[in-house]
């Protein structure tokens, strides 16, 4: 194994265990009082002022053509929306569990191309639906280890609209490079956050009042956001889509081990096989080659 090889596996495995830490950070936030929406507001807006400071220091200019800005903004809303279920999500079920359903999205995105853009289904994908359902299935009727009907009807939600901005992404083929648009995308997350703050009757987002909140949200910007963003990119350069995505898996596996280790969750057996069909089939999905139309 080359060092490139060695660095690009580190870089992957890091990434996916820094974006399984989402729901430690949201977790320990809804303690101190604050809902999905205050935890989300907190988690882009620093994220972004972190992301904007670093294109400025870069000198990468921030203008937008009146295309890109649509894009974006639909790419935002997406993003907010999947964000928002995937939060509520955790005040009903296990967090880990909850990371492992979301974690079907690239079976969605698989799905969501064969119907809408005439991509064909290889046998990879086809057993990979197949798995995936079977452990959707295994989790909703697993009965224990938090699994509830409205914390698995979020996830999916949350799930399909992040398969749905994945594909956008795809299709609009957008210029601009892949720093400027995630920090566009997370900037035009927070209108939705508030505007959905405001109809839940809170009309701002409520203050972080000591300094351990503080530090959650922060690392909330910071590790399953930007970190996490930085080191997949890294990955990809390194080693390639396929392998990066592969290791992916690790994301819901970190998930289910904090929530394990420091939030009390339990698993049963049949939960465990739930969550093996659904690793087994991101996995089928990621190692499959699209087949043209």
């Amino acid at each position: 194994m080359s060092g490139n090889q060695a660095q690009g596996i580190f870089c992957g495995v890091a990434a996916a265990v820094c974006y399984g830490m989402n729901p430690l950070g949201a977790t320990f936030l809804y303690a101190g009082g604050l809902t999905p929406d205050s935890a989300l507001f907190y988690r882009y807006a620093f994220a972004a002022l972190l992301l904007g400071a670093w294109l400025a220091a870069r000198g990468e200019g921030f203008r937008l053509t009146r295309r890109e800005a649509g894009v974006l903004a639909l790419l935002g809303a997406l993003f907010s929306i999947s964000s928002l279920t995937f939060f509520e999500s955790f005040r009903v079920m296990d967090t880990g569990l909850a990371c492992t359903l979301l974690f079907v999205y690239p079976v969605m995105v698989a799905a969501i191309m064969a119907a809408c853009f005439g991509e064909r289904l290889t046998w990879p994908t086809g057993a990979a639906l197949a798995l995936g359902l079977g452990g959707i299935g295994l989790l909703c009727r697993g009965g224990g280890g938090g699994v509830t009907g409205a914390g698995v009807a979020l996830v999916m939600a949350s799930s399909l609209t992040y398969a749905l901005y994945i594909v956008v992404v795809n299709r609009a083929r957008l210029a601009c490079s892949a720093a400027k648009l995630t920090f566009y995308v997370l900037l035009f997350c927070l209108p939705p956050v508030l505007l959905h703050e405001a109809l839940s009757g809170r009309p701002l987002p409520q203050p972080l009042t000591s300094l351990p909140l503080f530090l959650w949200a922060l690392m909330l910007a910071v590790v399953p956001t930007l970190l996490s963003l930085v080191l997949m990119a890294r990955a990809v350069r390194l080693v390639g889509s396929t392998p990066t995505a592969v290791m992916g898996a690790l994301e819901p596996l970190t998930a289910v081990a904090l929530g394990m280790a420091l939030l009390g969750e339990a698993l049963t057996p049949r939960l465990c096989v739930g969550i093996l069909l659904i690793l087994g089939a991101v996995t089928l999905i990621s190692l499959a080659k699209p087949r043209p139309a």
